[in-house]
């Protein structure tokens, strides 16, 4: 096929083979319907990208990988190319005389449009927890495409916080995107507070309430086996990670017992009072490489299996209603287990975008240490939905949204189902306003 059209992806979610896919199951869900909506919108574009997918990936999705050293490789000298990058680009704005080119500069200038996806990760601190000086490399890879004279778009949700020294370059590199694409309203307001000029801001909603799990009878066995439906009756999933706990750090390891007991107490409130089966699932996973892929278990596990422990050793919950999905499913299966759930209480945010975007009466727990999360306030106001958002720190606001959303779960469904499609519309509506860039 020949092409009429380049677009180069990049950003911060440049990461390792294999952890788009197979890691946090909501990064997924985000990817593959941005691809497709790409897709939609530039049916004649080729579209390249540093983020290191599958080969069963490109193929299907028709995309191309080029090599993540392009990017960001977590060697010592990867600020020193990013930094030789911006003063090549700056010379030529100031010149139009190009002195020379680097690898990444190359698939800049082959490229109509250079569309940096990095989601939450557009901060000085998200995304330098995954390398040394990552977000201040990222921000000169950006502002390097734009002084060549390239057209930019940056689809985040939550940019910032930013530290002293990089947000004089942040500040300028995004007022200088061409477009930039916020899947909700909540966190472009945060710019503002950094005295950002937000004109070249567009919100609307996440791609990943667009993703589509498995068909119910590809998971037939998944669901009899996980106890998801018994005898007719379906199941309450609950989804905890670290951001939830009251204690940080979000990734602290051998926590006390007593740091579950609020989610304990949730737990049994569901099978007590609603008498209610309650299954425990993780929403992220973690794979091995050699001698050959295998997809296991990750960190989100160990939270669902000590609070299974924390439930057995309490004591106040029957455990013939308390199952723990103990074998990691992929994100369309993962997708399909929501679908066939009556209700979910979720601390992962992507997870509760799951939920609601199968009109599955959710339940959303807020982060409870570290800063409010402006995005999930946004995801749900976007839906609708933020009502339903249990805050950990304030007492017993757990129990009394998930009374709240089975009390009024059938209106609760009855109003997903009409609101679901007005937000995928949403979605659909932000990737045209890339139509007005090339």
């Amino acid at each position: 096929m020949e092409y009429k059209k380049r677009i180069f992806i990049t950003g911060q979610c440049s990461l390792h083979w294999g952890r788009m896919e197979n890691g946090n199951i909501g990064n997924y869900y985000i990817t593959e319907p941005m691809i497709r909506e790409l897709h939609r919108v530039f049916p004649d574009a080729e579209i390249v990208t540093t983020m290191q997918m599958t080969e069963e990936f490109q193929k299907r999705e028709r995309i191309k990988v080029l090599p993540m050293e392009l990017y960001y490789a977590w060697r010592d000298d990867d600020l020193d190319i990013a930094r030789k990058e911006y003063e090549i680009a700056l010379q030529f704005s100031k010149t139009g005389i190009l002195n020379e080119k680097t690898p990444y500069i190359e698939e800049v200038l082959k490229s109509d449009l250079i569309l940096d996806f990095s989601g939450e990760m557009w901060s000085s601190i998200h995304a330098d927890l995954v390398g040394k000086n990552r977000f201040l490399v990222g921000v000169l890879k950006d502002r390097t495409a734009q002084l060549l004279g390239k057209k930019t778009s940056l689809i985040v949700s939550g940019e910032g916080p930013f530290s002293k020294e990089t947000l004089p370059i942040a500040k300028e590199t995004l007022e200088n995107f061409d477009l930039i694409l916020n899947r909700e309203a909540e966190t472009a307001k945060i710019l503002e507070q950094y005295g950002i000029d937000t004109k070249n801001v567009k919100s609307g909603a996440c791609s990943s309430f667009l993703f589509r799990g498995a068909g119910d009878d590809e998971v037939k066995d998944i669901l009899e086996r996980e106890k998801i439906i018994v005898d007719g009756e379906k199941s309450a999933g609950f989804i905890l990670c670290g951001f939830n706990m009251l204690n940080g750090p979000y990734d602290m390891q051998n926590r006390p017992d007593e740091d579950f007991n609020i989610f304990a107490e949730a737990v049994e409130y569901i099978v007590n009072t609603l008498h209610k089966r309650v299954v425990l699932m993780s929403h992220s996973n973690g794979f091995e490489l050699s001698p050959d892929f295998k997809l296991i278990n990750g960190r989100d596990y160990y939270i669902q299996e000590q609070l299974y422990n924390v439930l057995k050793k309490r004591g106040a919950a029957d455990m013939n209603f308390v199952h723990l999905i103990s074998r990691p499913y992929n994100p369309w299966q993962t997708k399909a287990i929501i679908r066939n759930l009556e209700m979910l209480v979720s601390g992962r945010l992507h997870a509760s975008v799951g939920g609601i975007s199968e009109c599955v009466p959710t339940v959303v727990i807020m982060y409870g240490h570290g800063p409010l999360s402006h995005k999930t306030i946004g995801f749900h106001k976007i839906a609708g939905t933020e009502k339903y958002i249990a805050y950990p720190a304030i007492e017993n606001d757990i129990i009394k949204k998930i009374q709240k959303c089975y009390k009024e779960k059938d209106d609760y469904r009855k109003y997903l189902e009409k609101q679901i499609p007005k937000v995928q519309q949403k979605v659909h509506l932000l990737f045209d306003e890339l139509k007005k860039l090339i």
